[in-house]
Formats: C-alpha cells, structure tokens, sequence
C-alpha cells in the first residue's frame, strides 16, 4: 500500500471542500492546490462579497479546525483591503480502519470536517 504524500492528502482535502463550495452554488474565480500558497479557492456568488477559502488538510480529525491565529490575522488584514471576506476549512482526513495509521491511496478514509470558519 503507497502511503498519500502530503499534497495528495492536501489535494483530496481541496476536492472535498471544492465540491461542498460548488454544492452551496459558488463559483471558483481561482484555485490554488499547492502546498503552503493561499488562498486555495477565491469564489464568486452573484451579489456577495468575494471570499477568500484557506483549506488545511490534516490528519488529526479530533480538532481539524485549528488555526495559526497569528498568521490568520494577517491574512484577514490582506483580504479587508481587496474587500474580501476569509473563510477557514480546517479538514481531518484519517485512515478508516485507525487512526494510527497514515491515509493511503485507493483505501477507505475518514473524513471530519463540519463547517467553514467564517471571518
């Protein structure tokens, strides 16, 4: 069994916050998928602000919605002078069978994510 490397978990993260997005009816402006470079998503609705979605991928399903506060500050202060709102997808990936074991490819995960932090 080949264990995902950390962007493949980060790119199956961004697959299931990006179809969640297109679900609530957003439009992807663009997308960024590499490592470390945010936002990954900036969307468009039809008489809504743009939004700027930062998605972490981790493997702690636990408490995936923790944040750099520090870092996000900054961040918000970016989006508030290009009149965009940010909104967090923390999202816990785990192996299905334990959570010990790293997630690997084509067998079944476990997936915590319960709703966007909005700023």
């Amino acid at each position: 069994m080949q264990e995902l490397t950390k962007q493949e978990l980060h790119n199956l993260g961004m697959n299931i916050i990006g179809k969640k997005l297109q679900e609530m009816g957003y439009e992807f402006i663009a997308v960024n998928s590499e490592l470390k470079k945010h936002p990954q998503f900036v969307l468009f609705k039809k008489g809504e602000p743009t939004i700027f979605v930062i998605v972490k991928t981790t493997n702690n399903i636990q408490s995936p919605q923790e944040y750099d506060v520090l870092w996000m500050e900054t961040f918000k202060e970016h989006a508030k002078k290009l009149n965009a709102k940010v909104w967090y997808a923390g999202i816990g990936i785990a192996n299905a069978e334990s959570v010990e074991l790293p997630v690997f490819k084509d067998q079944p995960y476990y997936v915590a994510f319960d709703d966007f932090i909005k700023f």
